[in-house]
This record gives structure tokens, sequence and C-alpha cells, in this order.
């Protein structure tokens, strides 16, 4: 795969799961290109296929047929442990549910990403920092994660998925959990982050005022495109 500007390409992506005595298809045979820097959202009430795509997508999960290409690279040729280094260099993840570990303050939980990849705490540390100033939640670094509102729990949970600086941010229901006003200022960070931090953006959604913000949008029903 040589194509110009494209950073991620799915082909015809297949997905299934044993069922009883049958197969229960997710996805029915999705391609899509991702280019450097693009922003789109996928739209589909639940049960389409959406969340599946996007976990295939960021090398999650795996089809049980398809390929899928990241700046050239054949990602499911790689090992499971070759994919994992991959995802925490190149790839963010944002979910409904802000996944962050109550243990851990703001600040570590944001750091942790670089000190699985081995990076000095000292230079983790800095990385994190900067990022809860840019989110607006410097004074908030030392909080643990039930002294935080929704709002602040998601903007964290951005920091952490941002914090190795990847090329591409996925992001699944990422305001499903959060009030309107909340969902708009969180939306609001997602594209002056791209925009700031040069990301391919991708967000999954049954939100369609959220989706429309996107200049791109590709609508999922039963596993295919429509």
């Amino acid at each position: 795969m040589n194509d110009t500007n494209v950073f991620l390409k799915a082909v015809d992506i297949h997905k299934s799961y044993s069922q009883g005595t049958g197969e229960l298809e997710i996805l029915r045979g999705i391609s899509l290109e991702i280019k450097e820097g693009e922003a789109l959202a996928i739209l589909g009430s639940s049960g389409a296929g959406k969340s599946t795509l996007l976990q295939i997508m960021g090398t999650l999960d795996r089809p049980n047929k398809g390929e899928l290409f990241c700046e050239g690279r054949d990602l499911l040729a790689m090992s499971d442990d070759e994919l994992s280094r991959f995802r925490n260099a190149e790839m963010g993840f944002v979910f409904q549910f802000h996944h962050l570990l109550g243990e851990f303050t703001a600040l570590e939980n944001i750091m942790i990403p670089c000190r699985v990849a081995g990076e000095a705490p000292k230079a983790a540390r800095e990385k994190a920092l900067h990022l809860l100033e840019f989110m607006g939640l410097a004074e908030r670094r030392e909080h643990y994660p039930n002294q935080l509102s929704g709002g602040e729990l998601q903007r964290v949970a951005i920091a952490r998925a941002l914090v190795r600086h990847p090329k591409i941010l996925f992001a699944d229901e990422p305001t499903g959990n959060l009030d309107s006003q909340t969902s708009g200022k969180i939306q609001e960070l997602f594209f002056r982050l791209k925009e700031e931090m040069k990301l391919a953006l991708v967000v999954v959604t049954h939100d369609l005022t959220f989706a429309t913000k996107f200049p791109k949008v590709y609508r999922m029903k039963d596993g295919v495109w429509v």
C-alpha cells in the first residue's frame, strides 16, 4: 500500500462471533481510508458495528477476514506484542467511560502510557503536566478520579490518550456519558486538539449533531456503509 497521504487503510473487513450453532455477523466487508490529519465521524445506532470497526482499526481486535495497513505496514501480520508497542506509540484512544485508575492521581494516570513505554519518570511527568495545563486542569493534577467531575475525568482521559503524541486519535462515544453543556465543550476540545497536534481524528457516535460537525461522515447500519 503506497496511497499518497493515506495513514490508515482497512480493506474488506469482516467480523463475526460464534452464537449458539451459528455466527453473528458484525462487519460485512467494510473498507475505509483515513488520510494524515483527517477528521471523520462514523455515525450509527447501537449495534451497527461502528465500535467493532474502531477496535479493529485501532488493533484492539482482529478481523475474521480483511486487511489493515498503516503507513504501508501490514498490521495484521504483526504479533500481539508488536501491535501493543505500535499502539502505544502511534495511536490514542478515548472511550465513553474514562477508564482511569482510581488509585492514581490525574497526573499519574496521564503518565501511564509513557511509563509503559519505558520513558524516564521526569520526562513523563513533564509531558503530563504540559497536557494538564493545556486541558485547564493544572490545579487538579493531584486529585484522584473520585474527586473530579465527569468533564474533568474525560479531559484527563484525553490527555492520557495524547501523552505520547500519537498520529491518530480514536474516540468511541466520547461524550455519550456527559450532560449537553459539558458534551459541547469536549467536542470543541477534540477539534482544537486535532488542529494543534496535527492528528487524524476518528470519532464513533450515535449523536447526529456531533457527527455533522465533521467534514466527513460515514453512516453505518448492520455492519455495512449506507
